[in-house]
């Protein structure tokens, strides 16, 4: 499938591994030209270089942190008027929620709530008036099935999932989405620290609680990244312009609801 999207240009904001290289490496494969952002440069170039020589594409590689005014300062001065944009950020760290601090609520809030609003807020205007935009957002499984030790992640990508709940519609007939996908657990780094956590948390050795916690997904396993990355890109299509103000789950079958 053709998804439309060749010449269009992206930002992915933490794209130089995981699931936000993932999501570069599958608008890479459909024509996509990318901005990608991250803290290590090393990795970043390492990534940028990979994607140019795999697809041919234009790539501007930014070093920067998306949850400081100065990182998205940097982003948008290379892309002002992206046509997508994918927000991403590091999760905050599990623990203990009587150990968790004003500081520890603020960082949480601005890292993975407030860094996705200011970009939001830059560049949607501009894709209404072009008549083509699309978001996507990378939050959580949490936001649906919270997980104690993760208080943090719970809290703030809930409250960024409510305020796009309440936006995103505004924005439809100018042919601009915005969607949030939501992950499972996936064979990343910091999927893999998530399941090391809960292992220490239960007092369990790591091999045996990690095949156990897979057996409890129902596809048996961790999730890819390019997995990942092909749900967004189909987000990102012409073909999804009817989707928006959604929260998609790519977990395995991970959560038991219905809704």
């Amino acid at each position: 499938m053709d998804l439309g999207l060749r010449g269009k240009t992206a930002i992915v904001c933490a794209s130089s591994r995981g699931l936000g290289k993932g999501c570069a490496l599958a608008l890479a494969a459909e024509g996509v030209n990318l901005i990608l952002a991250a803290r290590q440069q090393q990795d970043l170039e390492k990534t940028g270089k990979e994607i140019i020589n795999t697809f041919g594409i234009k790539v501007i590689t930014v070093t920067a942190d998306v949850t400081t005014q100065e990182g998205r300062d940097r982003i948008l001065s290379a892309c002002p008027h992206p046509d997508i944009l994918i927000n991403n950020a590091g999760g905050p760290p599990p623990g203990d929620f009587r150990q968790w601090t004003r500081e520890h609520w603020n960082g949480a809030l601005n890292d993975n709530m407030y860094s996705a609003f200011d970009l939001i807020r830059r560049v949607i205007d501009g894709m209404a008036e072009r008549r083509f935009g699309r978001i996507v957002n990378i939050t959580s499984i949490t936001v649906k099935q919270p997980i104690p030790q993760l208080g943090l992640s719970n809290g703030a990508r809930a409250a960024l999932t409510g305020w796009v709940s309440g936006i995103a519609r505004d924005f439809a007939a100018a042919n601009v989405t915005i969607n949030n996908l939501l992950p499972g657990t996936f064979d990343t780094e910091r999927g893999n620290a998530i399941v090391a956590a809960r292992a220490k948390a239960e007092g369990a050795a790591l091999e045996n609680f990690a095949a156990q916690f897979c057996n409890n997904i129902p596809a048996g396993r961790l999730g890819k990244a390019e997995e990942f990355g092909a749900t967004c890109a189909f987000l990102c299509s012409q073909q999804a312009a009817y989707i928006t103000a959604q929260n998609i789950l790519v977990d395995g079958g991970a959560y038991p609801g219905v809704f």
